[in-house]
């Protein structure tokens, strides 16, 4: 693997465990100040978030030079994604007690990752003792 590949590697892991803290946490301060509602809420809209970040993550590495053709399945979703993510968000909000902005917020737990890797990656090396 080389440097590169590897720095990736090492990137997209650390961006999966801030994701995970990030909704650990998320979900317990939702759930303090909102209740039941809150909790689910935030749950929903984090693990939605997850799930988008990978599978955006599939569609990157589909285009990738080399990568086997994309499987039609995965075009297909590309094209529907907004229209399933918007039905289901609506179904969500409608006919459920979920808190709407707690979900809003669950769904920027990704943006949120990688804004924390970003300071990360950006913070100075602490120098050898």
């Amino acid at each position: 693997m080389t440097n590169d590949a590897q720095f990736f590697e090492q990137a997209l892991a650390r961006i999966n465990a801030w994701m995970l803290a990030l909704m650990i946490a998320g979900t317990a301060g939702a759930g303090w100040i909102a209740g039941l509602q809150g909790l689910t809420g935030f749950f929903l809209g984090a693990a939605v978030s997850y799930f988008y970040f990978r599978w955006i993550k599939q569609v990157v590495d589909a285009l990738a030079p080399g990568a086997r053709p994309p499987r039609k399945r995965i075009l297909v979703l590309l094209v529907l994604r907004y229209a399933i993510f918007g039905a289901a968000g609506y179904y969500l909000a409608k006919f459920t007690g979920i808190s709407l902005p707690a979900a809003l917020a669950g769904l920027s737990v990704s943006v949120a990752a990688v804004l924390a890797e970003i300071a990360y990656e950006l913070a100075p090396a602490k120098a050898p003792e």
